[in-house]
């Protein structure tokens, strides 16, 4: 009756461990989810700052053209009129005026240069984000379509596991249940170990000769004096394993 309780208990821990395994991957699940909709947000929003810098700085791009082909039009007027000027000063000072509107409008023009190489990088930064946005929403799409899937079938794995669960709960008394959901609640990972020349596997310390005594004995469940886990001697179940490996197959 010993050996098929640890037995029971050592499958009721494999049990425990994938339940925690697939409880953390149903939660995980949406929050990949989330993570993809915050980089599509964040994406989205680099996407809208760009295009409103591209408004800028074409309406800047817009204005000096305006400016530029206003100027060079008074010029040509100018230019036109000088020959009918009648006096030198007159002449100097129209002269004078159109030298400063060609150097207005060649400052523009350089201007107008860099603009449009800016607005040539930021397109170029549009187009790589948008192939970005456009891989995200494929990766996002993709995961949808699993998501119930998975989830699905992590959901029935729990279930089978817990009918597991309640079929090795009944062959271990109340009471060493009871101490093995309160070890489970309050320390690491595992919660029943073996004992192997005298030693605790859990905690790797020697365990008192007496109670190393009473352990080969084989007769009740006993807990390590220093970590509190539940302990077997190694020579009663030498494949811990092999227990729940079975009961997989059953």
């Amino acid at each position: 009756m010993y050996q098929k309780q640890i037995e029971q208990l050592i499958v009721l821990q494999a049990v425990d461990d994938e339940i925690i395994l697939l409880e953390g991957e149903i939660r995980q699940a949406p929050l990949e989810l989330s993570d993809l909709e915050g980089r599509v947000a964040a994406v989205k929003e680099r996407q809208g700052q760009i295009n409103e810098r591209l408004e800028i700085l074409r309406g800047q791009q817009k204005k000096l053209e305006f400016e530029i082909e206003e100027d060079a039009g008074k010029i040509k007027k100018s230019k036109n009129k000088l020959m009918m000027v009648g006096n030198t000063k007159e002449y100097h000072a129209m002269m004078r005026e159109m030298d400063s509107l060609e150097r207005v409008n060649r400052m523009r023009e350089e201007e107008k240069i860099a603009i449009m190489e800016e607005i040539a990088r930021q397109e170029e930064s549009l187009k790589d984000l948008d192939a970005e946005a456009d891989g995200l929403r494929a990766e996002y799409e993709a995961k949808t379509a699993t998501l119930e899937e998975r989830l699905g079938k992590a959901r029935k794995r729990v279930e089978s596991l817990d009918k597991k669960r309640k079929k090795a709960g009944k062959v271990v008394p109340p009471p060493i249940l009871g101490r093995y959901e309160f070890i489970r609640a309050r320390i690491a990972h595992p919660v029943i170990v073996p004992v192997d020349r005298g030693v605790c596997s859990g905690c790797n310390i020697m365990i008192p000769p007496q109670t190393y005594n009473d352990l080969q004995k084989g007769k009740q469940i006993i807990a390590c004096p220093n970590c509190q886990r539940l302990i077997y001697w190694l020579e009663h179940m030498p494949e811990p394993n092999a227990a729940a490996a079975q009961d997989e197959e059953e």
